[in-house]
């Protein structure tokens, strides 16, 4: 991949700085622990296929894990393995002691059922925030693990000095690992929240309302300027990849001059999910060393 060009637009969201902040934190901790408890902190990864993306999203969080001091196991299946054999090694990872965290990559198969495997993730492994019991804390407002790029958009908020009680939230997309989170932690800091997906009906009247719109539908350009508030922030999470290049939801270079804010695709909310992760892992360490 290309590098990224340097943020010096105020508008713009530079999710590499927080994430490199987020970073630095970590790893700072992370030597602490060792010292304390001598060992370092683990985090196993779960790929099964070969889906391009899903391939350089784990690299990058075994990079990041490098960057840190956490120790990464990286557990490689073919795309026809049996569910059976998945959660056979979830089992496992849970019985190890040295092993703090555990990732399951999404998006699965479809012969392999993700309810089903994040079920089996034990709830103080469960990094990504995908297990019912840390998504039912969640739902009551105590955040535990949470998933990793809602967090990063609430994160990103934190640093711009932004408090959502109040706003106007809109989120497109409602799947369970950005849209329905998403809702749920800014419902919990007292936003008001409205959900639209594909069978919402005059999405662009939805969207011209919100404060906060965040898009995660993976269609490229879905979202125009003449769908966005003026003075509005936007967080794009969708991800298409087209002719080896990464495109968002948002329509970029349209949408830029009537907001307040906006997270570019590449440079947004990726590195900012991929840093709460170790951060996650470092927290899990600790939880199972007291």
């Amino acid at each position: 991949m290309e590098p990224l060009p340097e943020v010096t637009d105020p508008r713009i969201i530079d999710g590499r700085k927080i994430a490199q902040d987020i970073e630095a934190k970590v790893k700072n901790e992370v030597e602490v622990f060792v010292k304390e408890h001598g060992t370092k902190p683990a985090l196993a990864t779960i790929l099964v296929g070969e889906h391009p993306p899903s391939k350089l999203y784990v690299k990058l969080k075994h990079w990041a894990a490098k960057r840190v001091g956490i120790i990464s196991e990286d557990h490689k299946f073919p795309h026809e393995t049996e569910q059976e054999e998945i959660i056979g090694l979830i089992d496992t990872l849970n019985r190890r002691p040295e092993i703090h965290g555990i990732l399951v990559q999404l998006p699965l198969p479809k012969h392999i059922d993700e309810r089903i495997v994040m079920m089996k993730i034990a709830p103080i492994k469960d990094v990504d925030g995908f297990n019912p019991l840390n998504m039912g804390k969640m739902l009551i407002g105590s955040e535990g693990f949470v998933p990793c790029t809602p967090k990063g958009i609430i994160r990103a908020l934190s640093e711009h000095n932004i408090d959502p009680k109040g706003m106007e939230v809109v989120v497109v997309g409602h799947s369970n690992v950005v849209g329905k989170p998403a809702a749920i932690m800014l419902l919990n800091r007292n936003a008001t929240v409205k959900i639209c997906h594909v069978f919402s009906k005059d999405l662009k009247s939805q969207t011209q309302k919100a404060d906060i719109l965040i898009v995660a539908t993976g269609v490229r350009g879905l979202v125009k300027a003449d769908m966005v508030k003026e003075g509005a922030i936007v967080f794009d999470v969708g991800i298409t990849w087209q002719d080896e290049k990464v495109y968002g939801d948002v329509d970029f270079e349209d949408v830029l001059p009537k907001v307040k804010l906006i997270s570019p695709v590449p440079g947004g909310v990726g590195p900012m999910t991929i840093a709460i992760l170790m951060e996650h892992t470092l927290e899990a360490a600790k939880i199972q060393s007291e």
